[in-house]
């Protein structure tokens, strides 16, 4: 049995000494891989680097199912500030066709950052941004890291959207999807 009553993840061993080294690095890599994930940047989705003018110049790979820029719906569980930013952002990435069924948890997860956000920033403003403990030291308000965590959050995915600057620069708008482009929609009938 392994750590916390777990059973070892462990190659079984080799007969010779060289050849298990690597056979054990190559099991350590994979074990690794299911637990980390795999190492280095995300890969970019074929369609964004078409966007962004194949910047790499390396041949694409065929992307798969192109899904409608359809605009989803608003999450009920949202809260008001975060429907509120829906409500103002949506109707742009749709048209720009940043927004798709497919990104409704994605684009969920950055209006509720984005109220989390706000929503700290509100009660900085109201307490500031230190206070006062019972034994006289001065420590930093929680609202700190709150605030901090979600705008890290918000700009993940607002770069995700094409909602920075920076971001925006490197997209062109995608063509109109023509019936015949459209695999997804062939799937569907």
């Amino acid at each position: 049995m392994g750590v916390g009553g777990l059973k070892s993840l462990a190659p079984a061993p080799m007969v010779t000494g060289a050849p298990q080294r690597v056979h054990a690095r190559r099991c350590q890599h994979r074990v690794s891989e299911r637990f980390m994930g795999r190492r280095g940047p995300t890969p970019k989705p074929t369609h964004l680097k078409a966007l962004e003018g194949n910047p790499g110049k390396r041949r694409l790979k065929k992307s798969g199912a192109k899904p409608r820029p359809d605009r989803p719906s608003c999450p009920s569980w949202l809260a008001s500030e975060a429907t509120a930013e829906w409500q103002r952002l949506a109707p742009e990435l749709e048209r720009l066709g940043l927004l798709t069924i497919l990104d409704r948890a994605a684009f969920a997860c950055y209006c509720q950052s984005y109220a989390h956000w706000v929503q700290a920033q509100a009660d900085l403003r109201e307490h500031g941004t230190m206070y006062v403990t019972a034994s006289g030291r001065v420590r930093e308000r929680p609202e700190v890291a709150i605030a901090e965590s979600s705008l890290k959050l918000m700009r993940a995915f607002a770069v995700e959207f094409g909602l920075t600057p920076n971001s925006r620069s490197r997209f062109s708008p995608p063509e109109p999807l023509t019936e015949e482009d459209d695999e997804f929609a062939r799937w569907l009938d």
